[in-house]
């Protein structure tokens, strides 16, 4: 069994970067440059947008914070995307999800200019991905790509089962494993909360990716001796002899899984750190005019 280590090669690929980013610096190329938008105090975001900030740093991009309180309208957010889609300097950005309930997450996405959509979120970058045209993937399903590929795990005619249809892991997650490549050729079941028999699809599957944000779902019964288990979640467990009073779990039960699998990835220092790089490795792209062109 073989632990897929997100956190080691999240530093592995923070320091090609760094070395790519020195060696524009010292061509006199332009430095990526990186902002995100955070509103609110919502500790989680907070916590992801710092970690954010600081890979910038230390791979030697520019990055911009822009703070707004949890009290800005619909029309003035939509006026700090407008500001940054029309910042030269600026390569791409984020918009911390999620926002507070009297804003539109949608009517936001929609706004960021495709070009600077480094999250991958907006339409036209979506189906660009669906047809297997050059675009920032999603940041998440970027990164499980690049453990994959980075890892050697075989997928071409694999069977693979993703658990959850979010637009923002499980969708395009199936999406990409089922598209010729490298890291694809699959034939991929995707299931969710309406599936019925849902443990017999996950059963037959050589690999599994599991984002349906329930705490340690997928149990050893449920999968096949020799399969890879990419989790994708990330959900927090009271557990009173924790020094902080809860611990992180995955959607998989990991300690009765990890001995029936190939390969699996921890919770924490799995998926996590690869989407945090994921951006970063957009952001690149976009400074490089590699999608869009100039």
């Amino acid at each position: 069994m073989t632990i897929i280590d997100g956190k080691k090669l999240s530093e592995q690929i923070k320091t090609e970067l760094a070395r790519e980013v020195a060696a524009i610096r010292d061509s006199g190329g332009k430095v990526p440059h990186l902002a995100a938008v955070l509103v609110g105090e919502d500790p989680a975001s907070q916590v992801y947008v710092r970690n954010k900030v600081r890979s910038c740093e230390e791979a030697g991009f520019k990055s911009t914070l822009v703070r707004k309180d949890v009290g800005i309208t619909e029309v003035e957010l939509l006026e700090v995307v407008n500001h940054l889609n029309d910042d030269d300097d600026i390569d791409g950005f984020i918009v911390q999800l999620p926002l507070p309930k009297h804003i539109n997450e949608e009517h936001i996405t929609l706004a960021i200019d495709p070009k600077k959509d480094v999250d991958g979120f907006h339409p036209v970058n979506f189906g660009r991905m669906a047809l297997g045209l050059p675009t920032y993937l999603p940041a998440t399903p970027f990164g499980i790509v690049t453990m994959l590929e980075r890892y050697g795990v075989e997928t071409a005619g694999k069977h693979a089962v993703v658990i959850g249809r979010s637009n923002i892991v499980g969708t395009p997650m199936a999406i990409l494993l089922s598209r010729k490549g490298r890291v694809g050729d699959c034939t991929v079941t995707l299931v969710h909360s309406r599936t019925r028999n849902l443990p017999e699809f996950v059963r037959q599957a050589d690999i599994i990716v599991a984002a349906i944000g329930k705490p340690e779902f997928v149990t050893a019964d449920m999968v096949k001796e020799g399969a890879v288990v990419i989790d994708v979640g990330i959900n927090r467990v009271d557990d009173p002899a924790a020094p902080r009073g809860f611990r992180l779990v995955g959607d998989v039960a990991y300690g009765e899984v990890a001995p029936k699998c190939s390969f699996i990835t921890p919770v924490p220092g799995g998926v996590g750190p690869m989407t945090v790089m994921s951006l970063l490795m957009n952001t690149l792209k976009a400074s490089k005019k590699e999608i869009y062109g100039a």
